[in-house]
């Protein structure tokens, strides 16, 4: 056994440390998938409205279903006061072109916040389902609107504007101002308004009942779709947002754990 306190010492000293790793280098997010359900659903709702406007139109004023629109409409009698008037008036405006600013300041808050990708996924959907989905299919339909309506009504009753947009606006403000852990009530709630908004229209006899399934399902089909196709750019910019709230909370970096030396 060699007595050489050099040797005994380079025996018992402890191994080096490995160098700690810089704590500024953060595991790449994930990138957000495009939900294949979301996609079959938008379709199917898209495809709703077209294949019964495509009925509709071989004969618009007496399409297969008439005879339960006009059942419908007759349950949708007078007298047309109260507090359901009240009701109906406030959905009439909030549908038509008056109700346009709910969805202009959600823009301009997007504008404000610098969230230009959902200001822009926004105004694209809102476009999209309103002037190209549901514009087109009353041009290209062309059906007769109920007679004596009780508000100013324009041209084409197939499909409804108005539950169009309020279906529209429900999945909208869902994609990008509700969280994912509460969007169940928030559907729950959107679609109560929706159906809420589809009886004023009938109500009001500005609309037979199958045009305003027709409308829901073509402005929830318009907005599921734009969501589908912008999902991966809407979750990029999310975490955008949240590393920006993280850094303005001004929280100090977690300090290295000290390098143990050998003496």
């Amino acid at each position: 056994m060699s007595n050489n306190p050099v040797t005994r010492q380079s025996r018992t000293a402890p191994a080096p440390t490995a160098p700690a790793t810089a704590p500024d280098s953060e595991p790449p997010r994930r990138p957000v998938r495009r939900r294949p359900g979301v996609l079959i659903a938008g379709l199917l709702l898209l495809g709703l409205p077209v294949g019964l406007g495509l009925v509709v139109r071989r004969d618009p004023a007496a399409p297969p279903f008439q005879g339960a629109d006009d059942r419908w409409l007759s349950w949708m009698g007078g007298p047309h006061e109260g507090p359901y008037a009240w009701v109906a008036a406030v959905l009439n405006w909030f549908g038509g072109p008056a109700g346009v600013v709910v969805p202009l300041a959600l823009l301009v808050l997007l504008l404000v916040r610098a969230r230009w990708v959902s200001a822009g996924f926004l105004f694209g959907a809102y476009l999209f389902g309103n002037m190209v989905v549901v514009q087109g299919l009353k041009y290209l339909v062309d059906r007769p609107r109920p007679a004596d309506p009780l508000v100013r009504v324009d041209h084409g009753s197939f499909p409804s504007g108005h539950a169009a947009g309020a279906a529209l606006l429900v999945v909208l403000v869902g994609a990008l101002l509700v969280p994912a852990a509460r969007r169940r009530g928030w559907w729950i709630g959107g679609a109560l308004f929706t159906l809420t908004m589809m009886w004023s229209r009938t109500w009001l006899h500005a609309h037979w009942i199958s045009d305003t399934f027709a409308g829901a399902a073509a402005g929830a089909g318009a907005g599921l779709l734009a969501w589908w196709l912008c999902a991966p750019a809407l979750g990029r910019e999310a975490a955008r947002v949240r590393d920006r709230r993280g850094a303005a909370t001004g929280a100090p970096d977690p300090l290295p754990e000290p390098v143990p030396v050998s003496r």
